[in-house]
């Protein structure tokens, strides 16, 4: 009964280093694979040139007639206000009532319902968002 016990006992360490041996074979070969891969595309990454050096950019200053302050006329006045202005005021202004009073186009995002006070900016009662400020021109001097 003695020697029944040793055989399974001498198996079982024997299956469980066999795949443990396997293992640690297939490992090295993963790893030896890898850096040959690595060092061909080092090779290929001198061919390209070296990028150009570029100046430093710089700082972008505003166009001196849209910073030019502009009167609005009486009707433009009574949405922005009397006091003088830059275009871009009176367009941020204009945005600022616009969304204020729900006066964008629910469907269409683009599109400006004009309420009295716009459409006598506008002279009409729907305008797209990219004419507005070509329409508002009129009103400024």
């Amino acid at each position: 009964m003695a020697t029944a016990k040793k055989a399974p006992a001498k198996k079982a360490p024997a299956k469980k280093a066999a795949p443990a041996k396997k293992a640690a074979a297939k490992k090295p070969a993963a790893k030896k694979t890898a850096p040959a891969k690595k060092v061909a595309a080092k090779k290929a990454a001198p061919a390209k040139k070296p990028a150009a050096k570029k100046a430093p950019a710089k700082k972008r200053t505003p166009n001196p007639s849209f910073m030019k302050a502009l009167t609005p006329s009486a009707a433009l006045a009574a949405v922005v206000g009397a006091a003088p202005l830059p275009r871009t005021e009176v367009v941020s202004k204009l945005w600022v009532y616009i969304k204020k009073n729900k006066l964008q186009d629910a469907v269409n995002k683009r599109m400006i319902n004009a309420d009295a006070k716009l459409k006598e900016i506008f002279g009409k009662m729907q305008v797209s968002m990219f004419e507005m400020a070509g329409l508002i021109g009129k009103h400024l001097k």
